[in-house]
């Protein structure tokens, strides 16, 4: 049966989710992309949606596309239609055995190392779940891209996602011996203004994503706090790189605790002003602000709720 004579509530379904990621990404172009099929078979199956409900969902013009008063109201509801659905499918479908696949963006370093075992014991516990692992610092665009999931270091300001903060990631000052010897002696007992200009004076690397000139550090014990101001001779976004390059003695760098526990251990990386302390990156789950999702999402967030906060180097939210 070709696509033209289907009328199964499956198939009516399909074209719901084809409607809502065109209203998502607000072109055919885009949704075909993200659906991995051509233009005109969404524009096809659009149209299709149309004669089924008897109303025009888009309008197109020289400014692109917009959807009408109904395709408004449908979209709304399209998204609640296709959860239940799926939900229900995934209750009455084998049970208690997960399936389908899991689109997720994680962070480079993170996504990397720490998340691997996790993410293997999630695939061997559910062998009919398949995952995209996709690394990515930044949020992805949810509204473009086909993602059910976003892992983020850092601080989220949408207020349109839901963000659940699951830990905190201590960051550390450091330096490869060598250089921490040419610090001055007893640097940790003199005043933050003389500490801020004698670090200041070092070279220095930057992780831009969270800093690339300065950084503010505060006393553990007491409120001193101060401010180092820099210019980096590296600046890069990959934690792994800065790292190496903070042990081939290049510069002074603020790293993830966790990433550099092993070195400091070991004695290739030395901790320096182990007394002060740069504030803690949130790590956060985040998705899209929808009501109902897939029993196999629900699965991976829990099991990143309960593993992530007592990783080696992260540490659980402190409350204020």
């Amino acid at each position: 049966m070709n696509e033209t004579t289907r009328d199964s509530g499956q198939d009516r379904l399909a074209l719901l989710q084809t409607f809502l990621r065109v209203a998502e990404a607000g072109s055919f172009s885009a949704a075909a992309q993200q659906l991995a099929t051509t233009q005109p078979t969404v524009s096809r199956r659009v149209q299709m949606l149309e004669s089924l409900l008897g109303a025009r969902l888009v309008e197109r013009s020289t400014r692109g596309l917009r959807l009408t008063e109904e395709g408004e109201r449908c979209a709304a509801q399209a998204q609640d239609l296709i959860d239940g659905w799926q939900s229900l499918a995934e209750e009455l479908d084998g049970g208690d055995e997960l399936a389908g696949t899991l689109r997720l963006r994680v962070p480079h370093a993170f996504g990397q190392s720490q998340l691997i075992d996790p993410l293997a014991a999630f695939l061997t516990r559910h062998p009919r779940v398949s995952v995209e692992w996709m690394l990515q610092d930044q949020l992805p665009d949810f509204s473009r891209e086909n993602v059910d999931c976003s892992l983020l270091v850092g601080e989220i300001s949408q207020p349109n996602l839901i963000a659940t903060q699951l830990a905190e990631v201590p960051r550390v000052l450091v330096a490869a011996p060598a250089l921490a010897k040419k610090l001055p002696k007893g640097l940790d007992r003199k005043s933050p203004e003389e500490i801020a200009a004698l670090l200041g004076a070092q070279p220095w690397l930057a992780l831009l994503a969270f800093y690339r000139d300065g950084i503010d550090l505060t006393a553990s014990k007491g409120e001193g706090r101060m401010h180092v101001s820099f210019r980096p001779r590296l600046g890069t976004d990959s934690l792994f790189a800065l790292i190496e390059s903070v042990r081939r003695g290049l510069g002074l760098a603020l790293v993830s605790q966790w990433a550099v526990m092993d070195d400091l251990a070991q004695g290739r990386l030395v901790r320096l002003l182990p007394d002060w302390c740069a504030s803690p990156l949130p790590i956060s789950l985040v998705y899209p602000s929808r009501r109902l999702q897939p029993a196999r999402l629900r699965a991976f967030l829990q099991v990143m709720r309960e593993v992530i906060p007592t990783m080696r180097g992260i540490r659980e939210v402190r409350r204020k």
